[in-house]
């Protein structure tokens, strides 16, 4: 995870770095001085890709170089199981729905619809989330 945790940090330096870019360019171009949208949505994407950096690196230093990480590994050395990936579910689909409800509902600001969104959002996640789970195993 340390290679991911490399291109977060330079992705946050470049968001940070460009901020201060568009920083002095809007302030010397309008008459009315900065624009403070693009200054702080950059600022704050530099800060989200450090934020993201920062995690990648910390799980990096509990865990065990992976074959991506060391500069002697094979292609053969990340062979084998992955994990279970889902072949197909519907549950995506309905939690984007109800998510776009949620949008809607607070565009308008209708809080009864906001509240059916958000109570129709938790049984998607639940869905999602325990789409796979059988129960206990009785062995």
């Amino acid at each position: 995870m340390k290679v991911e945790a490399r291109i977060f940090f330079i992705v946050a330096i470049f968001a940070v770095f460009m901020a201060g870019v568009y920083w002095v360019w809007t302030a010397l171009a309008a008459t009315h001085g900065a624009e403070p949208v693009g200054i702080v949505a950059l600022f704050l994407t530099g800060g989200l890709a450090f934020l993201a950096g920062s995690y990648m690196q910390f799980v990096a230093r509990r865990i065990e170089p992976r074959p991506e990480d060391r500069e002697d590994a094979e292609i053969s050395d990340g062979a084998g199981e992955l994990g279970f990936f889902s072949p197909g579910s519907y549950w995506p689909v309905s939690m984007a729905a109800t998510a776009a409800l949620g949008a809607v509902a607070l565009a308008f600001f209708h809080i009864w619809l906001l509240v059916i969104a958000l109570v129709a959002l938790l049984i998607t996640i639940g869905g999602l989330v325990f789409e796979y789970h059988t129960g206990p195993s009785h062995d």
